[in-house]
């Protein structure tokens, strides 16, 4: 099914890119965006985690790190993914304040896992569990490639419509028999990057509820993934993500929305579902008759004691 849903996802942002491209420069307009959407779409699918983690400056960590704070992450992201029975994710961390966290890669062998520093820090460490859970979910619903390449395609809409903006201003063409193109090309330049946020806001806000639902029996702490995204989201709302402000089309990527006064409801224009709507669904597991298997504790199981809510090296 989710393999469908991308097919269609792709299919409606790649036309919208062809209409953009086309009320530019007409069929031969088309034909040039609509090789660029092919050309895109290839190599966003080969390239999915490459594009977004570049795009935040991520960098990788393993086991090995020594700062504790960052060991005991990744050790409980290879335990989460042995637990689901998913390929371990290669684990990267981006240095911001802001605390939130994303996945990408085209499928369960490609896949990324991020957290920013802010997430690490300002979480007890079964909170960051439960919020590693959700974006391992996402990987195994592979849901992944779907919201990379939306944010792909969504951001080059945007970028196009500009194009369009712009050359319906400056291009020359006053005289009144291009009168209605002109019209027609900035209705698409303002209508077009607003039909495709409307396609990934709807995607994206329907995989939220299933990947919290999911991560919460990964993680085997529904109350501890409730209670983090309280916090990410209280945090986000004063922390900015300088990152996420510069590509806007890639909000959707992340456990919470992270951009400036991006509180979120279930309204049209949201990227995700109401925060407090996700903590009660995951609040009502236990209600109904959810229990974390004991295999499931067992293959999550960390050494020790809680990692302390405390600054890391970077600052």
């Amino acid at each position: 099914m989710n393999r469908t849903k991308t097919y269609v996802l792709l299919a409606a942002l790649t036309a919208l890119f062809v209409g953009v491209g086309y009320m530019i420069g007409g069929p031969a307009g088309m034909l040039i965006a609509l090789a660029l959407a092919a050309g895109m779409n290839l190599f966003s699918y080969w390239n999915a985690d490459k594009i977004v983690l570049s795009m935040y400056g991520a960098q990788p960590v393993d086991e090995t790190d020594p700062d504790p704070l960052i060991s005991n992450f990744v050790h409980d992201v290879y335990a989460l993914a042995d637990g689901a029975g998913l390929p371990r994710p290669r684990v990267h961390i981006v240095d911001s304040d802001q605390p939130n966290a994303f996945a990408t890669g085209r499928d369960p062998a490609h896949a990324a896992v991020c957290a920013n520093t802010g997430l690490l820090r300002m979480l007890t460490r079964a909170e960051v569990r439960g919020v590693m859970g959700h974006e391992l979910a996402h990987v195994k619903n592979r849901d992944t490639l779907t919201m990379t390449l939306t944010a792909t395609l969504a951001g080059a809409i945007s970028s196009l419509a500009n194009i369009a903006m712009f050359a319906s201003m400056f291009g020359g063409r006053r005289d009144e028999e291009d009168r209605g193109g002109l019209i027609g090309t900035l209705a698409v330049a303002l209508l077009a990057p607003f039909a495709a946020a409307l396609v990934q806001m709807g995607v994206s806000r329907s995989r939220e509820y299933e990947a919290d639902r999911v991560g919460a029996e990964l993680s085997g702490d529904p109350q501890a993934l409730a209670s983090a995204l309280r916090k990410i989201e209280s945090y986000a709302q004063g922390v900015p993500n300088i990152e996420a402000e510069m590509h806007p089309a890639t909000a959707h990527l992340f456990i919470i929305n992270p951009l400036s006064g991006g509180r979120v409801t279930d309204g049209l224009f949201s990227t995700h579902p109401a925060t407090e709507n996700r903590i009660e669904a995951l609040m009502r597991m236990p209600e109904l008759g959810w229990t974390a298997p004991p295999s499931l504790a067992a293959a999550t199981s960390v050494p020790t004691t809680e990692a302390p809510v405390r600054k890391g090296p970077w600052g």
